[in-house]
């Protein structure tokens, strides 16, 4: 018999709720941007998010189930995004399952943000075990390793900040809107190579840091304003985006040839980052043995549907939830 999750996701911004029939067919996938609300701010306001999500979230489940063409007693379970996010935010998302889940007596699946990217992974591809995941977006870094399905095990991760939030800041003193990784992204294609930044080191191998290159940024800018010389910002921006990303790519290329996965994907909003898709399917796209999956656009941002994939699979090994759950802005993957 075929399965029907019904899924929402509020962790950050987006207000979404998606209908999934067994773990690949989207049904219906609604998602309500708050970006042109937070773009003023430079920035997601925390409060300002979970009041919009507050004011939406009943009409995006309505408009979800309505596209799909079901009821909620077609639904066979309710997943939902428990963190990690901002709390306001995820609470909102929470309390609208659990009422769900209560009022139509379904079971809940709570789920981790990052396993809803990763999964969004198996609506283009068939995902195939030992599998390495590059998760990377505004909160996270992360070299995830799975042996099997729903096994997790973090490799490496950042040690400050998540690649997307350096992103953000670094376009803030170049004087790009928010967010920054779209715009970093396109002003790198006019750059050339004309600054040199320090690689970012850790203790770890296989850890992240990118707090060092954003100070790093600020610095060359400040030795070359004392230098009386003009800031070329594309050039800048290029070659920020080729640090980081040579960064992320050399340390996923070492983690292959350590693990030996069968498969890599690519998760998490940063993986629309054009330049990042070409370096992955230069360097491990070649490698012999290897499987490189790179979503489309629409499935790197947040959305409902990944969390729907991603409850589909939770849902078969009957990972559910209590009503006396509540929203973790730290959680940690489970294993």
């Amino acid at each position: 018999m075929s399965e029907i999750i019904l899924a929402i996701e509020s962790s950050c911004d987006e207000t979404a709720c998606s209908i999934i029939k067994d773990g690949k067919e989207i049904c219906s996938n609604v998602v309500s941007s708050q970006i042109n609300v937070h773009k003023k701010y430079g920035g997601v306001v925390p409060e300002v998010a979970s009041r919009i999500h507050v004011e939406n979230i009943s009409v995006v489940i309505d408009e979800a189930l309505k596209t799909a063409g079901i009821t909620m007693n077609d639904v066979d379970a309710i997943a939902f995004t428990q963190g990690p996010g901002l709390i306001g935010s995820l609470h909102v998302g929470v309390q609208a399952a659990k009422t769900l889940a209560w009022a139509f007596n379904k079971p809940l699946v709570p789920l981790h943000h990052i396993i809803g990217h990763i999964y969004a992974n198996g609506f283009v591809d068939e995902l195939v075990f030992p599998l390495l995941a590059l998760v990377v977006s505004g909160g996270h870094t992360e070299l995830v390793y799975m042996k099997d399905e729903w096994s997790f095990d973090i490799l490496g991760t950042t040690q400050d900040d998540a690649i997307g939030e350096a992103y953000d800041k670094v376009a803030r003193v170049l004087g790009l809107p928010y967010p920054g990784g779209p715009a970093i992204d396109k002003l790198a294609k006019e750059g050339k190579a004309h600054y040199i930044l320090p690689t970012p080191k850790t203790e770890k191998e296989l850890d992240f840091s990118f707090s060092g290159l954003k100070s790093a940024v600020l610095q060359l800018i400040q030795r070359e304003e004392k230098k009386g010389e003009t800031i070329v910002p594309a050039d800048l921006a290029y070659c920020f985006q080729e640090t980081a990303l040579d960064t992320l790519v050399n340390k996923t290329e070492k983690a292959v040839h350590e693990f030996k996965p069968k498969q890599v994907v690519l998760a998490g909003g940063v993986a629309a980052n054009s330049r990042l898709r070409e370096k992955m399917t230069e360097t491990i796209g070649a490698i012999e043995g290897v499987h490189l999956t790179i979503p489309p656009l629409w499935c790197c941002t947040d959305n409902a549907a990944m969390m729907g994939a991603a409850g589909s699979v939770a849902y078969r090994h009957k990972l559910f939830g209590a009503l006396d759950c509540s929203a973790n802005p730290c959680k940690e993957i489970d294993c």
